[in-house]
């Protein structure tokens, strides 16, 4: 059955039990209790029991269950702090003038803690007491103000919804569990625990801290460890954290023997080294026995504040060998005079004939309905007084500090004397959410939901044999969000190394550059595939290789893009500067023959070579050359169109000159008198220099078209080289630029094919050998080129280019005019007009 059946059967049957009047509310039986101008009622869980089996409304019996030590030192705090601040003096006082009182009340399980909260209700209803008179126990019970407690958050529920319907404030100094900030369903809760949205980020970063993303979480059948389990459910993928097994742990019975043993079952098989235990000490109490029994060993356990400090739990027979125990725990507290306090409780149990004047308290007849305590029958039984009591005893003591500081300021006690009036729940309400005081070094206020501010101590269990001890090792803060943890201090159990972290994953990680494949449905179950080249790997994205940039690349196994490095024929370069010399010395040859050719134009060699021609074949090949330029530093539109345009044509103009002087020697030499009468009207209507004209024509309207159909740009080549951008032209080696190609070749095969058929006129005019000679290193200089081009792109292919273009230069000025220069300038006696005609007669001498 649901909580909320049992808040209506339970409440139902209340109100049965009254109109029958089997609750006798006159005979005090309430237990312990304290008179006072203002009543807090405390709910303590003073003994264990087990939920009954039936079907609600059936209790247990409270007194029949063991002695809960730790309840019993809550209680005591809350006794302690009401008696401290009604026994207050000095200058300022907290509430001077007034007292307080309590009504406690032993919850010792849900039933319990609802029948209390329905009593709680029906005092409600009451009008505000007075204090009861001697000799008359049938006295006008007085309503309570404000509620202390309880423990848990499964007992909270109910308490903070019905108590919330009237306004009135609940302080609760254990219940943790996070819906209970809800405002809209319990807007008088408050608490002075930190809630478990703060317990599970401070786990999950634990986890985090320590690299375990495999583990198994568990969670008692309670809403305690329910809706924390969840909690932590939902948020440890965000962490990279994965779950290989969530269980419920059940309360201890004889039905569910089989179902904790296979909790543990599923633990071994899961093979996690880290399990976090979300879980009330009562229900993790049952489940250790059962680890303990199969041997479990060097885990590392992650335990929420309800257990991981608690002596129930490091009492277990052989808990000392399950492993590390890693635990989130509230902040240590202390109390000023506590102990002293509780020792005169003790010794007062001593003497319980003494027991109403030493401790001011009411003792009332039991009432086995609302489960009277007897304060000192719990006192006798001399408990230990631990580190963990202390600090849950200090959240009990800063509650009931809370109400006092509220009551201090709604009453104006400020003037030293509180205003005697009559306070009613909702106002106190309104006066706990304004409060902010400090008790030692420990700030007090309430955030919008009724939380504190405060966060966890890291602690981990010291073991020494057998002997039991807690360690602080770091702190977690909720606002801002931060955990430190010195690991150093912890010892790691069974890992051979105490110093020596346990890991807890499903899988290595993988090596640098290497993506996840998934080999499951878990994401930290995976293998490991390197990145290929040209793709990196994204932290954030670790199952998937990204591309990178255009202008960057990446090798296998990367991590991270690299900038290309920009390939071009910079200015600067050691090479770039040996080409501008051999251009400026190409310059210098075509200049300077142009030179000597124009002063010595009339001779017969100059002549020879084709008289005004010569200069006109001069310029191309200086034109040629300085389209090198073209080449260097980082392409422009402008230079993309002339690089190939200006060679082609003033090339095309040379071997045009060549071609046109190489027919004409033919025709006189071995066809003169086949002659048509067409050729001497061509000879001497300057068809010589119109058949240049055209040739070079054709030529120029070829690249033009080339130009215009497939235009030529800066480019940037990321495609040759992975590792590197070229930065060249566009359509280099495009289909229409092949015509360029093929028209430069046939013309140097008519070029040829003229030459080498002069190869037997006079010396000079046979030209054949030279030109042959150009014209092979003119082919070997570009197809070299173009083979270079085709398995490489870099500054030297570039080069290439330019040195291709300058050599052919050099080979045609070397092979056509440097004879006819070396003449001019060291042989003078052969450039004479009886020289030629010599060479001339001796060769029709030859061919008669």
């Amino acid at each position: 059955m649901g909580l909320s059946g049992a808040v209506l059967l339970s409440f139902g049957w209340l109100m049965l039990s009254l109109a029958d009047g089997k609750l006798d509310y006159s005979s005090q039986g309430q237990g312990m209790q304290l008179q006072g101008d203002f009543l807090l009622a405390g709910l303590f869980s003073l003994h264990y029991t087990n939920e009954p089996s039936a079907v609600f409304p059936a209790l247990s019996q409270c007194n029949e269950g063991k002695p809960n030590k730790h309840g019993y030192y809550l209680l005591q705090a809350m006794r302690f702090a009401v008696e401290e601040i009604n026994n207050s003096s000095g200058p300022r006082p907290l509430l001077p003038w007034v007292k307080l009182g309590y009504q406690m009340y032993d919850t010792c399980s849900v039933s319990a803690g609802i029948l209390a909260t329905l009593d709680l209700l029906e005092q409600q209803q009451q009008s505000p007491s007075t204090p009861e008179t001697e000799g008359n126990p049938n006295y006008n019970r007085q309503r309570a103000l404000a509620v202390i407690g309880p423990d848990s958050s499964s007992k909270s529920f109910t308490p903070a919804a019905l108590l919330g319907a009237y306004l009135v404030p609940q302080i609760s100094y254990e219940a943790s569990n996070e819906m209970l900030s809800n405002k809209n369903v319990y807007p008088a809760f408050f608490r002075t625990i930190p809630s478990d949205k703060n317990q599970v980020t401070a786990m999950i970063h634990l986890l985090v801290r320590f690299n375990w993303t495999w583990v198994a979480l568990l969670g008692s059948d309670n809403d305690y460890g329910l809706q924390g389990m969840e909690s932590l459910f939902q948020q440890a993928p965000l962490h990279g954290i994965c779950i290989a097994y969530r269980g419920v742990i059940p309360l201890y019975k004889d039905d569910t023997v089989r179902t904790m043993r296979n909790i543990v079952e599923n633990i071994k098989m899961a093979n996690v080294n880290t399990i976090v235990v979300f879980a009330s000490k009562s229900m993790a109490k049952g489940f250790f026995t059962f680890v303990i029994e199969q041997n479990v060993t060097g885990k590392v356990w992650i335990g929420t504040e309800d257990w991981s400090a608690s002596s129930l739990i490091s009492e277990i027979p052989g808990i000392h060998t399950v492993g590390t125990v890693l635990g989130v725990s509230v902040k240590f507290g202390s109390i000023s005079g506590f102990e002293e306090f509780e020792k005169k409780v003790v010794k007062a149990s001593m003497q319980r004939s003494d027991a109403r004047e030493v401790s001011n308290v009411t003792m009332s007849p039991d009432n086995d309905c609302l489960h009277s305590v007897d304060l000192y029958s719990l006192a006798s039984n001399a408990f230990s007084l631990d580190k963990y009591d202390i600090t849950s005893s200090f959240n009990v003591y800063k509650a009931v500090y809370a109400v006092a500081h509220a009551l201090h300021r709604g009453l104006g006690c400020d003037s030293g004397e509180c205003q005697k009036k009559t306070v009613h729940s909702w106002e106190l309400l309104r006066w706990l959410k304004e409060v902010k005081f400090s008790l030692g070094n420990t700030s007090v206020y309430f955030d919008m939901n009724g939380d504190p501010p405060t966060g966890y101590d890291i602690i981990v269990w010291v073991w020494r044999g057998t002997d039991w001890s807690i360690k602080k090792v770091g702190s977690f803060s909720p606002d801002p969000i931060d955990l430190s943890v010195d690991a150093d201090q912890i010892e790691w159990h069974d890992t051979g190394n105490p110093r020596t972290v346990p890991p807890s994953i499903c899988s290595p990680p993988c090596p640098r550059g290497h993506k996840k494949l998934l080999t499951g449905q878990h994401a930290c179950c995976f293998d490991c595939e390197a990145c290929p080249s040209a793709t990196f790997l994204n932290i954030s994205e670790s199952t998937t290789c990204q591309p990178c940039l255009p202008e960057q690349w990446a090798p296998s196994s990367s991590e991270r893009c690299l900038d290309r490095t920009v390939l071009l024929l910079a200015w600067d370069a050691p090479l770039s500067v040996a080409l501008l010399f051999f251009l400026a010395a190409c310059l210098l040859m075509t200049s300077s023959s142009a030179i000597i050719l124009l002063l010595n134009l009339n001779t017969p060699v100059a002549k020879s070579a084709g008289g005004r021609t010569c200069l006109l074949m001069l310029a191309a090949l200086t034109a040629a050359a300085l389209s090198s330029l073209c080449h260097f530093g980082q392409p422009s539109p402008l230079a993309c169109i002339l690089k190939q345009l200006l060679f082609i044509v003033s090339f095309t103009v040379c071997l045009a000159c060549i071609t046109v002087r190489s027919l004409q020697v033919i025709c006189i030499f071995k066809f003169s008198a086949k002659l048509p009468p067409v050729y001497d009207k061509w000879a001497k209507n300057h068809g010589p220099e119109f058949t240049i004209f055209a040739m070079s024509a054709a030529a120029l309207f070829i690249s033009v078209i080339r130009t215009v159909v497939s235009t030529p740009r800066p480019s940037r080549d990321i495609d040759f080289y992975e590792d590197s951008i070229v930065l060249e032209c566009s359509n280099t080696l495009s289909l229409v630029s092949s015509l360029e190609l093929v028209y430069v070749s046939l013309l140097s095969i008519l070029c040829f094919s003229f030459s080498y058929m002069g190869k037997d006129l006079p010396a000079n005019y046979n030209e054949a050998k030279c030109v042959t000679f150009s014209l092979m290193v003119y082919m070997i200089s570009w197809i070299s080129f173009f083979t270079v081009y085709l398995i490489s792109r870099g500054p030297f292919t570039m080069a290439a280019h330019v040195f291709a273009t300058l050599f052919s230069v050099v080979a045609f000025f070397g092979g056509y005019f440097l004879p006819k220069l070396y003449i001019i300038a060291l042989k003078p006696q052969m450039n004479t007009t009886a020289h030629f005609q010599n060479c001339i007669q001796m060769y029709t001498m030859s061919k008669q």
